[in-house]
C-alpha cells in the first residue's frame, strides 16, 4: 500500500502538528543555546570538570522538558486541533498523533541539550551527523515501513519521527558519557591559540642600499597567521 488515505485530511493534520512542534521546540532550543554557552566557557577556561557538569545537567533539564511536553501534548489533544480547523477528519488525525509527538519530545528536547553541549565543545559536526543518521538511516526507513509497508498510515509516519528522536537521544547520551573533557579543554586551548611571525628580512645590494620586494624600504617577509585547528 503506498497511498495514504484522505490525503488532503493527512496533509492538512500534519499542518496542524508541525505547529505544536514549533511552539514546543522553542524552550529545548533556548536551552541548548544556554548550554553551548556555559560548555565552551568552562572548556575555554580550563574547567573540563565543570565543562562535564553543565553538559549533564543540560541534558537533564532536556529529559524534564521532555517530559512537560509530553504532558503538554496529552492535555492540547481536545483544543490543539479546534484552534485552526472544524474538519472532523483533520481533528480526529490531531487528536490521534498528538500523544505520538509528546513521546518525540521525551527524545528531542534531551537530545537538543546535548546538541549544545557539543557545540560548546566544538563538535556540531558529531551532533550533525548523529542526526543525519538518525532521521534518515532510522527514522525514514520507519516511517516507510509503518506508514505504508505495514498499512498505518498517518501515525505510522509519525512512528517514523519517535524511532528517529530515540535513537539520536541515545547516541548522543553515550557520546557525552564518553566524552573526554580534559581532552577537550587542551584542544579548545589549541583552537584558540596561534601566532604571528613577522620576519624582517634586510637584503643588502652591491651597493649597501636596502630594498624590500616592492623597491621603496625595508624587505618584510611575513608569514601568515597560523591555527591550529
Amino acid at each position: 500500500m503506498w497511498a495514504l488515505i484522505g490525503p488532503q485530511e493527512t496533509v492538512s493534520a500534519i499542518g496542524v502538528l508541525m505547529q505544536m512542534t514549533a511552539l514546543v521546540y522553542v524552550f529545548p532550543s533556548s536551552l541548548s543555546y544556554g548550554v553551548s554557552t556555559r560548555v565552551a566557557q568552562e572548556l575555554g577556561a580550563g574547567r573540563p570538570e565543570r565543562a562535564r557538569k553543565a553538559s549533564m545537567i543540560g541534558a537533564v533539564f532536556g529529559a524534564g522538558l521532555g517530559i512537560a511536553a509530553m504532558a503538554f501534548n496529552l492535555w492540547a489533544r481536545a483544543w490543539w486541533g479546534p484552534i485552526f480547523t472544524d474538519r472532523g477528519p483533520v481533528l480526529k488525525l490531531v487528536s490521534i498523533a498528538l500523544p505520538i509527538i509528546g513521546l518525540c519530545e521525551l527524545g528531542n528536547c534531551p537530545q537538543t541539550a546535548m546538541c549544545g553541549a557539543l557545540r560548546g565543545s566544538a563538535q556540531a559536526n558529531v551532533g550533525a551527523h548523529v542526526n543525519l543518521g538518525g532521521f534518515y538511516g532510522v527514522g525514514l526507513p520507519v516511517a516507510l515501513l509503518f506508514g505504508f509497508w505495514l498499512g498505518l498510515g498517518f501515525v505510522g509516519l509519525w512512528m517514523g519521527l519517535l524511532a528517529a528522536q530515540a535513537s539520536c537521544a541515545a547516541v548522543l547520551t553515550m557520546v557525552l558519557v564518553r566524552t573526554d573533557w580534559a581532552a577537550e579543554a587542551a584542544r579548545a586551548e589549541e583552537l584558540t591559540s596561534g601566532e604571528q611571525v613577522l620576519k624582517l628580512d634586510e637584503t643588502i645590494d652591491d651597493k649597501g642600499e636596502k630594498e624590500n620586494s616592492k623597491g621603496n624600504g625595508w624587505a618584510l617577509r611575513t608569514n601568515t597567521l597560523v591555527n591550529k585547528v
